[in-house]
């Protein structure tokens, strides 16, 4: 259900909201989840942020973006400095929205593992809704490394078995092949009802993307890739402040320290993990 402002929200409160905004909230209303709200207008931007992601989700899967792991990475030089360790840095002087769009615009001149792709789609959703100058001000130093994202981003996991369009789910894969580990697992984006896509491996139902994870398993496993319970979200909340709001220039912030490794397609908690080994030393 959702709530706004405290009063329960309506199926015929809808009003003007296209086809697909109407189908996240009918998801919204349908579920045993209370979803809050401030005000409409705070509930209006996270189903519209959530349909952008799953637009640049279908559209990234009709591009010529490859998946690549760490070491087989590539980028357009014009927009991103590509280091040693597979991570993708802004190219100084290149605008923020220019280097995201051009992901999708010359899209075969990019390959990159999933965790990355994941958090480009989100980066290019919240372009769609926020707009260019809003964007590249918010982040003005994009770096694009595993689950390493910038703090407006305000990503945060939860766990349920009931999802959204627009969330980050986790296939797991223990039976993954050590001499293909990028298969360990799959992150994939909800782009509709048991439709997600995961970068390498196209738009599939969930039984169609564990049957394509086993077969990429190792020959002896007998151990099943499963859908986790794992959902990353965006803060919707945090996120909707900038369109209502607007910074005097680029503003330095904290941001998380980066956490390398060796990993691919590694789930945002096992990202934490890392994180946690680190700075609990």
């Amino acid at each position: 259900m959702i709530q706004v402002a405290g009063v329960p929200f309506q199926q015929n409160d809808i009003g003007t909201m296209d086809s697909r905004e109407q189908m996240i909230i009918r998801q919204m209303l349908d579920s045993p989840a209370v979803y809050t709200y401030g005000s409409r207008n705070e509930l209006i931007f996270e189903v519209k942020l959530r349909k952008e992601i799953v637009k640049s989700a279908e559209l990234m899967n009709g591009s010529q973006v490859e998946f690549a792991t760490f070491e087989t990475t590539r980028s357009n030089p014009d927009y991103w400095l590509l280091s040693g360790y597979g991570a993708l840095r802004l190219r100084p002087g290149v605008r923020p929205s220019a280097a995201i769009k051009d992901i999708f615009t010359n899209s075969d001149r990019y390959a990159f593992e999933c965790a990355g792709a994941m958090l480009i789609i989100y980066y290019h959703a919240v372009l769609n809704v926020l707009g260019e100058s809003n964007f590249n001000r918010i982040f003005p130093d994009l770096y694009i490394y595993s689950w390493h994202a910038d703090s407006d981003l305000g990503l945060y996991p939860t766990y349920i078995n009931r999802f959204l369009p627009g969330d980050v789910v986790y296939f797991d894969n223990p039976g993954f092949d050590p001499r293909a580990p990028q298969w360990r697992g799959e992150n994939a984006i909800v782009v509709g009802k048991d439709l997600y896509f995961g970068h390498g491996l196209g738009i599939m139902t969930a039984k169609e993307m564990i049957e394509t994870l086993n077969e990429l398993r190792h020959p002896m496993s007998t151990q099943s890739a499963y859908l986790t319970n794992l959902v990353v979200r965006p803060s919707f909340r945090h996120l909707q402040q900038f369109a209502v709001t607007t910074r005097n220039g680029a503003v330095r912030k904290y941001q998380p320290a980066m956490i390398l490794h060796d990993e691919n397609s590694i789930s945002y908690d096992r990202y934490r993990y890392f994180f946690s080994k680190v700075f609990k030393r």
